[in-house]
């Protein structure tokens, strides 16, 4: 059982729950209600407060603000919750809020991510694991955030947006409509500007299956008659293609915005 470090100015409510081997810097102030996995770290002058439990070996750099009331003027103190998962890094000024009623009362970030300076991650937004945020990004609140997304550096992601798995959306661009898993969503407004290539390459997803997410992607955004109609003529002809299928599927599934499409329906 290793021993836990806390500095002599840090402030540990009663209640807290602070885990094995976990180091809290000097001026840290951590509530009654929270939990703190084993191995993490709170560098110096973080505040972790609300009903807000953080995982194993997750490192919390300082004047990040973890856990306060939601940014929604339609809270009204009910008893939501704020979890982040294992091996993250929370860079200096991150704020990230609980959920709201209106949101099914949680806010959830997965295992690996990195949310670098003064990114927020706002109420009632899922965010899966092995994700990076870049500095300054803003995720509004009930947005939807798939594994191994990367976003640019002061991008913007609006309410209620789905952003796919393994996607990419590049600096300052403002997200305003869902953008499809492997995607890449560029500019303000953001448009879909082709398939995050180098992403997939950097992952180790065979050639093969990138040639077929490609003639696929092409089917669906730059061929004749309706969305829909692509969508169903892609589904048919790549329906063993799992990595097609997710696409496919993230399109039937629909949502509150609508499709991020490409401009002229031409970029791959």
């Amino acid at each position: 059982m290793s021993e836990r470090l806390i500095h002599p100015t840090a402030i540990i409510e009663d209640g807290a729950r602070v885990g094995d081997g976990v180091r809290i810097g000097p001026y840290c102030l951590v509530g009654p209600d929270v939990v703190i996995g084993d191995g993490c770290e709170l560098i110096g002058h973080v505040v972790v407060a609300g009903r807000t439990t953080i995982g194993a070996k997750t490192r919390i750099f300082p004047f990040a603000s973890i856990g306060h009331q939601p940014q929604d003027l339609k809270y009204e103190g009910e008893p939501s919750t704020l979890e982040i998962g294992s091996g993250c890094i929370l860079r200096e000024g991150v704020t990230m809020n609980p959920g709201t009623k209106g949101g099914g009362l949680i806010t959830k970030v997965g295992d690996n991510c990195a949310f670098l300076a003064s990114s927020h991650v706002g109420h009632d937004c899922i965010v899966g694991n092995n994700v990076i945020f870049s500095n300054n990004v803003m995720c509004a609140g009930h947005a939807t955030v798939g594994d191994f997304v990367i976003i640019g550096g002061g991008a913007g992601v609006i309410q209620f947006a789905r952003v796919g798995a393994h996607s990419f959306v590049g600096a300052m661009s403002g997200l305003e409509n869902d953008l499809i898993p492997y995607g890449m969503g560029l500019g303000n407004r953001a448009y879909l500007s082709g398939l995050n290539i180098v992403g997939l390459q950097r992952r180790g997803f065979a050639r093969e299956d990138i040639h077929k997410l490609r003639r696929a992607y092409r089917m669906m955004f730059a061929a004749e008659g309706t969305l829909l109609e692509r969508v169903e003529d892609v589904a048919a002809e790549f329906k063993d293609h799992t990595i097609v299928q997710e696409i496919v599927a993230f399109i039937r599934a629909g949502g509150k915005r609508s499709l991020c499409t490409p401009r002229n329906g031409t970029e791959a």
